[in-house]
């Protein structure tokens, strides 16, 4: 695994391209899976070998397999997020698991760019590939995530609530 981090000030502001993601970006998802994990505010940042554990990996590891699909989001030819769906299923379930046929969503962007829509942007460009493929697309966050806003606002529904962590579903078909 070799992951790249980008210095957020190695990037500059423009116009943000969205575009698929391909096996070549599997570098970059291990840095997106990184970010995607959820930090309190005022708690300690997880070490980045944290990414390396099987409960984590599986998010990321051997990207480009027939059921992935993902898009990432550049600017200046830089990337910036990604959001990007895997099916986990049977003994390899993740956080999010609702049935075999679901997959799970993960999302990310650089803290530098975040609250600027292009988690909103990424994850609406991600539906879009997705409704032919899936019934639906199931995630977990936590209930004090931010990003759960954006989640309810593209329409993904609690469905199980384990302490603070909330498992939500997409209907595609809505």
């Amino acid at each position: 695994m070799t992951a790249i981090y980008l210095p957020d000030s190695q990037i500059q502001e423009g116009p943000v391209k969205i575009s698929p993601l391909t096996v070549a970006d599997e570098p970059f998802l291990w840095t997106m899976l990184y970010h995607a994990l959820y930090v309190p505010q005022g708690q300690p940042s997880f070490p980045a070998e944290i990414v390396e554990t099987p409960e984590i990996r599986r998010y990321v590891q051997d990207w480009g397999r027939p059921n992935d699909l993902g898009v990432k989001a550049l600017i200046e030819s830089q990337p910036v997020g990604a959001a990007w769906l895997r099916l986990l299923a049977g003994e390899n379930k993740g956080f999010g698991y609702v049935d075999d046929q679901t997959p799970e969503l993960s999302l990310a962007v650089l803290p530098a760019y975040r609250g600027k829509g292009i988690g909103t942007r990424l994850l609406s460009h991600l539906l879009e590939m997705a409704q032919p493929r899936y019934a639906a697309i199931c995630l977990s966050v936590s209930s004090e995530n931010p990003a759960q806003r954006l989640y309810y606002r593209l329409g993904f529904e609690v469905v199980q609530k384990n302490g603070s962590s909330l498992t939500m579903v997409k209907r595609m078909n809505q």
